[in-house]
């Protein structure tokens, strides 16, 4: 049940390496931090062994004073993580750099673009405010006709500094050569959104409000902090998944069927959808919950509390379990609440979108048994799709009992990371993040933030391994 990705269907028009047969190069800034190695390298490495960027060469800079030999090491072991040990990944491996280097100042961002040759890509593995520093220094002092931009999410810390931070861009390169990464678009079931919505007429005609009583987008883990308080601690669920991921999958559930799957019209429908999103009822205090994890055991191993992690400044009141409900005021979806909630320490993974069918107009006088509503169940890991229908069970045929029809979703041939990366490596903007779109994702959830800090929002207490706050919006998994 896999769809080809848009970035896969890229020409080589939209990649001036290919289209002349010069190498381009990766120049990573933030090199040496917990994002390349966790996950940007692991999604190249698999990404070059794919034969899809040939030649590509990499240089990592960041204010660590490491040597080649230590990024070298670096690369090859996230490259082994994914079993990325073929002779172009050994080949690039070898011919890697690394420089140390302040981003953020003039003479060393110089001092990297004159250790560049060919086509530039530029990625910003960097929080959002040395971001934002690089990238005015960029603007000051120019980049090669060409370069592309990759910007790590978040896209500034809310909607003012995400204008600011696109209007600075503006100077730097024109939009369709900023790509905004959020990995969750290279999911290859997130990606089938598109195949199972628009090519399947039993489910599309039915996904409005005059069939759906509500939609779930859930990504519960069972993991804790696990060392990132460095960043989590400064972002929280509510920035780090709601605002960002979650909302990309609303985007995709809820928008009218595009054209073409091309970035014009793509992208198009999911800023339509977005601008329509509002929190329910305009308020946020009735429209959200958050929540952070108490001491607890998840799966036999005892988490101690949030604020007993280390590098936690508990004063900061950071959220571990986030949760909104919002509205998309339009034609199609007016009335009908999408309910979006991550959490950390819970007691199950749970990684899916829930849609929730209204019951029937009325039941016949002899049925017994209808307890729960039909549901479309779309998980992102594992990577399956549930139907849950009502239908007449074994022995008294009158006595209805609900049944889970089940399909797995075909894996993608790349990672997410590798996934988006490729559509950036290529120039297809598809599968990356539009200015307009990373600015609405801001206005949805600000007046959340606003609540929060303001303190009228009370941050409560589950503890790991529980289903979290008694009075969460969305419910328990369903049977």
């Amino acid at each position: 049940m896999t769809t080809s990705s848009p970035s896969a269907r890229a020409t080589d028009s939209g990649n001036p390496a290919a289209a002349t047969g010069v190498r381009q190069t990766l120049l990573v800034l933030g090199a040496s931090g917990d994002l390349t190695g966790r996950l940007l390298l692991p999604g190249l490495g698999r990404l070059v062994a794919s034969g899809a960027v040939p030649g590509l060469r990499l240089l990592g800079s960041g204010m660590d004073d490491w040597d080649d030999e230590r990024w070298r090491r670096r690369v090859a072991d996230s490259f082994a993580t994914v079993g990325a040990d073929g002779p172009a990944e050994s080949e690039l491996v070898r011919e890697t750099r690394y420089v140390s280097a302040d981003v953020t100042r003039e003479e060393d961002l110089r001092r990297l673009l004159r250790e560049c040759a060919g086509p530039l890509v530029i990625f910003f593995a960097l929080p959002p405010l040395v971001t934002a520093r690089s990238a005015a220094a960029l603007a000051r002092i120019g980049v090669p006709p060409g370069t592309r931009l990759m910007l790590e999410k978040p896209f500034g810390v809310d909607r003012i500094s995400a204008r600011s931070l696109n209007e600075l861009l503006d100077t730097i390169v024109p939009e369709d050569q900023v790509h905004r990464i959020d990995h969750f678009l290279g999911k290859s079931t997130v990606l089938n959104l598109l195949g199972l919505r628009f090519a399947n007429r039993i489910f599309e005609p039915l996904l409005n409000s005059a069939h759906v009583a509500c939609v779930d987008i859930v990504f519960d883990e069972t993991l804790g902090l696990e060392g990132r308080a460095g960043y989590y601690d400064g972002a929280g669920a509510l920035v780090d998944m709601v605002q960002s991921h979650l909302l990309q999958v609303l985007a995709l559930l809820a928008m009218d069927p595009p054209p073409t799957l091309q970035a014009l019209e793509l992208r198009g429908r999911a800023a339509q959808v977005l601008r329509a999103t509002g929190l329910w009822h305009d308020d946020p205090v009735v429209a959200s919950r958050r929540a952070r994890y108490g001491a607890g055991e998840v799966g036999g191993r005892r988490l101690p509390s949030y604020v007993d992690e280390s590098g936690v400044d508990p004063a900061r009141g950071t959220e571990t379990l986030a949760e909104i409900a919002v509205t998309v005021d339009n034609w199609r979806w007016a009335g009908v609440p999408f309910r979006l909630r991550s959490g950390k320490a819970m007691a199950q993974a749970r990684k899916e979108a829930i849609i929730t069918f209204k019951q029937p107009a009325r039941v016949p006088d002899g049925l017994t048994g209808y307890e729960r509503p039909d549901r479309l169940r779309i998980g992102f890991g594992p990577d399956r799709l549930c139907l849950d229908l009502n239908i007449n069970g074994p022995g008294n045929p009158f006595e209805l009992e609900q049944v889970n029809l089940a399909a797995s979703f075909g894996p993608g041939d790349l990672p997410a990371y590798g996934e988006v990366l490729r559509g950036a490596l290529e120039g297809d903007p598809t599968l990356s993040v539009r200015s307009d779109v990373a600015e609405e994702c801001w206005r949805i959830v600000d007046p959340v933030l606003t609540a929060w800090k303001g303190g009228t929002v009370p941050l409560q207490e589950y503890p790991a391994g529980s289903t979290g706050p008694a009075d969460s919006l969305i419910g328990p998994m369903p049977g």
